[in-house]
């Protein structure tokens, strides 16, 4: 038995906490657990907030030097803000919470989710800016922008091309985040030979209309705002995508047509090279019309009105059999929708002369018995004097002035030398035996020549319509 000895320190026993005293330090402990995770959250999302804050006003303060930052700031502030609300949220939960716990692995897969889509959309943005920047540079408001509007119609579809891979890279990547997508994923690359048939057969028209569309987009075909006739409609090109094409119709309806159509149909582009147009005025009148000085007329209407741009300005009779007489007015305008209102000017204009000062020569059937006298002939036949052009020469579409012989010889065809040339290589594809013995060198060649003149006249003349 032991004695405690004189003036040593007696040992104290710890004492024993109460079961109430317990069970509130776990109470404290997992309150403190839960709300530090909850304050960490908070602040992560007001420092995402703060920081994206300082990135616009930064932003807005180099925009007013280059409007590409302003671009930039209304683009892309959502999904920055986005992106960096997401970061800091997971960045948060790591520090705050124990990797040990049950419920982190779903959050953070979802947080892992929200990311991609959110990085997806940054960088999508991104390629509208560059859209913007590329559109500034090239105006479509000026008269010639056939080039800015090739650039345009380009720079549009590689925007679309771009988002469509983007859309299709955070697809995969956003599946790829589950095993079991992998394993799938994994699965069809093994028999990708067998599902690309598939895949091919079961989308041979979508994947035509997007192949279409590239090629409406890089060869020139049709450029946005050109003016075509397409499917008997006309209107004006309003968006080129990889799969349709939007014509804005004249009474403001809207057709949608496949890319296909484009590219296996054949339609009118009255913009490929430029928007003048020629447009004609057809009247049937009775025999009996004054022809000069209804050309006389159309002169004084072209004259009067700002919607001629003085190019041609041509009155001449087109056909004479049936009983009438067809006339046709030909002028020119700037662009379409001139030429339509300069089309009804001219048309009202001369059907409200010739009820005015020509009413003899409206359209009249006749009967005539066998027993009436012919009338005698004039016996001093007055030549008619031609109206003079806007250039000064014969009011002539193809003759008379400088611009109409160049006219013509835009549609004369080929000339003698290249007919000549043709004829000498089908005689050479021919053989010698199917050449005559008694030719004399250099007949086959003026043969041609004559050929081609005649060719050439022929061409000249304008197709009826």
């Amino acid at each position: 038995m032991t004695h405690p000895v004189p003036g040593a320190p007696t040992a104290v026993a710890a004492p024993t906490p109460s079961p109430s005293e317990s069970a509130v330090a776990a109470v404290a402990r997992d309150v403190g657990g839960a709300l530090l995770p909850v304050v960490a959250v908070v602040v992560a999302v007001v420092a995402a907030y703060l920081a994206a804050a300082a990135v616009a006003a930064l932003v807005r303060r180099v925009a007013h030097r280059a409007p590409v930052a302003a671009d930039l700031s209304r683009r892309s502030r959502r999904p920055l803000r986005a992106t960096l609300l997401v970061a800091a949220v997971w960045l948060a939960l790591r520090v705050s919470t124990d990797a040990a716990s049950p419920w982190r692995p779903p959050v953070e897969h979802v947080l892992l989710v929200a990311l991609i889509v959110a990085l997806t959309w940054l960088v999508g943005s991104l390629a509208f800016v560059l859209e913007d920047v590329a559109l500034q540079r090239y105006r479509v408001d000026v008269r010639d922008n056939r080039h800015a509007r090739r650039v345009r119609t380009q720079v549009q579809v590689l925007r679309r091309i771009t988002v469509a891979v983007l859309v299709l890279v955070g697809v995969a990547a956003v599946l790829l985040t589950f095993p079991g997508a992998r394993a799938f994923g994994a699965s069809i690359f093994a028999s990708a030979g067998l599902l690309s048939i598939v895949a091919g057969l079961a989308a041979q028209s979508s994947l035509a209309n997007v192949f279409a569309g590239l090629q409406l987009a890089f060869t020139d075909a049709i450029r946005v705002d050109d003016v075509v006739i397409a499917d008997g409609e006309w209107g004006r090109i309003e968006e080129i995508t990889l799969t349709y094409v939007v014509v804005h119709v004249w009474d403001d309806r809207r057709l949608i047509l496949p890319s296909t159509y484009f590219t296996t149909t054949p339609f009118e582009n009255w913009t490929r090279r430029s928007a003048e147009l020629l447009g004609t005025v057809e009247i049937d009148v009775d025999w009996r019309v004054p022809v000069e000085a209804m050309r006389a007329e159309l002169a004084r209407l072209l004259s009067v009105t700002d919607l001629w741009d003085g190019r041609v300005g041509i009155l001449q009779v087109t056909d004479a059999v049936g009983g009438l007489v067809r006339v046709r007015a030909l002028a020119s305008a700037s662009d379409a929708p001139t030429l339509f209102d300069l089309r009804c000017h001219v048309r009202e204009g001369l059907v409200a002369w010739l009820q005015r000062e020509a009413p003899g020569a409206l359209p009249r059937t006749r009967l005539e018995s066998d027993d009436a006298a012919p009338a005698a002939p004039s016996p001093h036949p007055v030549p008619a004097a031609r109206v003079a052009g806007p250039d000064g020469g014969d009011a002539r579409l193809f003759t008379g002035s400088i611009e109409a012989v160049a006219r013509s010889q835009a549609f004369a065809g080929p000339g003698p030398d290249v007919l000549a040339e043709r004829a000498r290589g089908d005689d050479a594809s021919d053989g010698p035996a199917d050449e005559p013995s008694d030719a004399a060198p250099g007949a086959v060649s003026d043969a041609a020549s004559a050929v081609g003149a005649d060719a050439g006249r022929a061409g000249a003349a304008p197709r009826e319509r």
